[in-house]
């Protein structure tokens, strides 16, 4: 089995591209297992910054057609070219696969490097594939090492003290730009009720910021002032709100967007200057709302060009604590992959053992001397199995596994079976604490 990922973020193509190539992103990891053998199972991550596949192949040879697969159906949901959505995906294969897993996990991947909603993600998206019955075991493992290493960056380094994420530097860059910088004073206006709406109003109360309006086109609002605070409003009141509004925050990414000529509509007696924040990928805000007057504008890519800089120091070590978790992960995963063939030999060598003792017994019953001859031949055969199963387990830590598993089916005819993957509908992994900010995708 080979891990492999295709990755698609914004450090190498535009955020628009980003959000076309999500479209159909909850139903890819499904229709893709289900349409090609060369795919054993894929986990997507799809976040406001990124679109990631991470799947398993049967072989090496398979990981091209696997990913034509997926590039065919990313394509045909997004509208796009193959040869375009292609080109939009680099793509990981082995230890790098980690590496970069790894990475994003811990928020060093990150447009505001060291964010915290991204490990949040990465847990969410494996709960999603593991009910959705698309996680291979090697991924279940691989996603759960990704979390554990995203903790211990958040434990060991200053990057988990800042607390820093997408929302508090757009928090931070509307602060910079606002008159009055006393949020006490400011009226806010959320759109969405999602991961980032319910991670803005709680930012914007830890800031003073307690006369919130929350618009909902689906309709849920009310439940989510419910439990967070806040007012709701629905399409009759909502123009009322953002007139009155110093600061309005998208966080839907819902098919409705306030256009340019409404807000100019609605604003066109509201004495006080807006700031809009859109952090919808798919936009909340008409792009010409930022040309209005006493209407500043701020995006993902605002945020993404504020983001600052951690210091270096930090960095370095949360560097180093994942590139020694991926090299670990490698480690484990090499050994694990020859524990099958381990088992292979041995069962076949007692298999053989037990063969000879029934002819044993046979001739002269259930002796002593039966149980003597029993006993030396399986401290033989113990014997007999240690150096290849040592062998095995170097072979393993060299990346040569494949040439243990050919030797016994060259010598013994031994056919080594692959670990079943994990069935539909398998228990979720171990994660107790997921938050509103750990979901994976903004609802409206």
């Amino acid at each position: 089995m080979v891990l492999f990922s295709l990755v698609a973020t914004h450090a190498d193509i535009d955020l628009e591209t980003v959000a076309q190539l999500s479209t159909g992103a909850s139903e890819l990891a499904t229709s893709t297992l289900a349409g090609s053998p060369a795919v054993a199972g894929a986990i997507v991550l799809a976040t406001c910054n990124r679109f990631e596949i991470y799947a398993e192949a049967p072989h090496a040879d398979d990981v091209a057609v696997a990913r034509a697969a997926f590039i065919s159906r990313i394509s045909a949901a997004s509208g796009l070219s193959d040869q375009r959505v292609s080109r939009a995906f680099g793509t990981r294969i082995g230890p790098d696969v980690s590496q970069h897993l790894f990475s994003v996990s811990s928020g060093l991947d990150s447009a505001v490097v060291g964010e915290r909603e991204i490990a949040g993600q990465v847990r969410r998206s494996l709960i999603t594939a593991q009910h959705e019955g698309t996680a291979s075991s090697a991924l279940v493992r691989l996603f759960q090492a990704a979390s554990k290493t995203a903790k211990d960056v958040g434990a060991q380094t200053a990057l988990g003290s800042r607390g820093l994420s997408i929302v508090s530097v757009a928090l931070d860059l509307a602060t910079d730009l606002s008159e009055n910088p006393d949020w006490s004073a400011k009226k806010a206006v959320i759109f969405g009720t999602g991961a980032y709406a319910g991670a803005t109003m709680s930012l914007l109360r830890e800031r003073g910021c307690t006369d919130v309006s929350v618009f909902s086109s689906s309709g849920r609002a009310a439940g989510f002032v419910a439990t967070r605070g806040g007012t709701a409003v629905d399409e009759d009141t909502l123009p009322a709100a953002v007139a009155a509004a110093d600061v309005m925050i998208g966080c839907s990414g819902s098919d409705t967007r306030v256009e340019a000529a409404e807000l100019a509509q609605v604003r066109s007696a509201a004495p006080q200057p807006l700031i809009a924040i859109d952090l919808a990928l798919t936009h909340d805000f008409d792009p010409a709302v930022g040309e209005l007057d006493g209407v500043e504008l701020l995006t993902l890519e605002s945020v993404r060009l504020a983001a600052p800089q951690e210091q270096a120091e930090s960095l370095t070590q949360a560097s180093s604590i994942v590139t020694g978790a991926a090299i670990a992960f490698e480690q484990e995963r090499e050994t694990r992959s020859v524990d099958s063939a381990i088992v292979a030999l041995r069962r076949h060598t007692m298999n053989v053992l037990d063969a000879e003792m029934e002819k044993v017994r046979a001739r002269h019953g259930c002796t002593a001397a039966a149980e003597e001859v029993e006993f030396a031949l399986r401290r033989m055969v113990k014997q007999l199995l240690h150096v290849p199963t040592v062998r095995a387990r170097e072979l393993a830590a060299n990346g040569q596994q494949e040439h243990y598993v050919a030797g016994l089916e060259a010598l013994y005819g031994i056919t080594v079976d692959q670990p079943a993957a994990p069935e539909a509908g398998a228990c979720p992994a171990d994660d107790p604490q997921l938050t509103g900010t750990d979901q994976q995708r903004h609802t409206a």
